[in-house]
């Protein structure tokens, strides 16, 4: 980007509207906080976010007549207050996950469970007691749906908590409302409230322990791998020094022995060897760091575990010798790169003949570049919808979080898809 569209782009923030510049300080400042080890936990939490804002919205819609109906034995204010608390944060809930990572999606469903028992709350001020004419008050059935955004806000203990509080305040405001009721009535009530939410419950918690439990074994199939890596680096290193050892000091003292007299070659020959045991005494070897040959190598391992058939090739510029890359960086564009393979496995298929996927790392002595490429079926990137986050998230989401990464997508209908990511050591874009 120029320094002009920069300057454009930080005009039209400042001369947004307040709830549009809180969805972009949401978007720029919240996401990118979180975790990028938590890719399915991430990818759940925007799921079921963007799910339950949708599901607020229909819900809403389908109570409108009995809002309507039942707002007719009380004032108007209160009526217009209770649907306000009680759908709505639901909308705010779908845009969020939409545009920004969990934190902001914790936050806006607490808002959004917490002003249903505000809703509750306030039947007593707009209704007389036994006021309505009908078997249940209409915030009542709104109870699961409070509670589902209960799972995204809070742990489950406290969801638990807030499921018991918000069924028992359910049933009493039926209870304050309704004028013909029994014992069994208001216990039905109850339980049949509990019931539903806890089913809720149970999916959301699930759901996103499941997608935690992943992204725990991704991050440790990722910290093994790499660790194999950095051993493969250290053996080549000790190998290369135990070969320096034999080829150049042991010659060296064997043509000493040999000698007998001064020789120009010998001396020559014994400078380049103290040069070389200099070099490699001067090393500074981090074990957590990848040289070319063990970076590449990790990347390769990464794909071939998806998909063996893949074609990994590698070209080289000079200086490439001297890349270092560390294991938390290498891990990143694995899991990023490994994410356009199964991509590309899920939707690039073709019918009636196979589609050629490639994939080719350029090592330079301070970066490194992948670029994956299918032949396949290809798609329209603006048109992919907003809950699919494998591109967003988990191939640019990752690169941009990583320091020093960058990530491009590169497809059209019928053409294939081209994903490119960078890595720079020094930082830079």
């Amino acid at each position: 980007m120029t320094a002009s569209g920069t300057l454009d782009s930080t005009a039209a923030v400042r001369s947004m509207p307040s709830p549009a510049a809180f969805l972009q300080r949401l978007r720029r400042g919240i996401t990118m906080k979180e975790d990028p080890g938590t890719a399915a936990y991430d990818r759940i939490m925007r799921r079921l976010g963007i799910s339950i804002g949708i599901a607020g919205v229909i819900v809403g819609g389908v109570e409108l007549p009995e809002v309507a109906e039942q707002g007719s034995y009380g004032p108007m204010w209160w009526t217009v207050t209770a649907v306000l608390l009680a759908f709505g944060w639901y909308p705010v809930i779908g845009v969020v996950a939409a545009v920004s990572g969990p934190r902001a999606i914790r936050f806006v469903s607490g808002c959004a469970a917490v002003s249903f028992l505000g809703a509750l709350a306030s039947i007593p001020f707009g209704l007389h007691l036994h006021a309505i004419d009908a078997t249940t008050v209409w915030p009542y059935r709104v109870t699961p749906l409070a509670v589902t955004a209960a799972v995204l806000a809070w742990q489950t203990r406290l969801t638990v908590i807030y499921l018991l509080v918000s069924a028992t305040s359910a049933a009493a405001a039926t209870l304050y409302t309704v004028p013909a009721f029994t014992t069994q009535h208001v216990a039905e009530n109850f339980l049949r409230a509990v019931g539903l939410s806890a089913l809720f419950v149970w999916c959301g918690v699930a759901l996103t322990g499941a997608a935690a439990r992943v992204d725990r074994e991704s991050a440790i199939a990722s910290r093994r791998a790499a660790a194999q890596a950095a051993a493969l680096a250290r053996d080549r290193e000790r190998a290369r020094f135990a070969a320096l050892i034999h080829d150049a000091v042991l010659s060296t003292l064997l043509e000493a022995s040999r000698a007998g007299t001064q020789s120009d070659v010998l001396q020559r020959q014994a400078e380049r060897t103290i040069e070389q045991l200099d070099e490699c005494h001067g090393e500074q070897r981090d074990p957590d760091l990848l040289d070319a040959r063990s970076a590449v190598l990790f990347l390769r391992a990464a794909v071939q575990e998806v998909n063996p058939a893949v074609r990994f090739a590698t070209r080289t510029w000079p200086g490439y010798d001297d890349l270092r890359m560390p294991v938390h960086s290498a891990s990143t564009i694995a899991a990023a790169l490994t994410e356009a393979v199964r991509n590309s496995l899920r939707h690039a298929a073709v019918p009636g003949r196979e589609v050629r996927r490639t994939v080719t790392a350029t090592v330079s002595a301070g970066s490194i570049r992948i670029v994956f490429s299918d032949d396949g079926a290809g798609f329209d990137l603006a048109a992919v919808s907003a809950d699919r986050l494998g591109i967003s998230m988990s191939i640019l989401g990752r690169m941009r979080q990583l320091a020093g990464g960058s990530a491009f997508v590169e497809t059209q209908p019928g053409e294939g898809t081209t994903v490119t990511l960078v890595w720079g050591g020094d930082g830079s874009r």
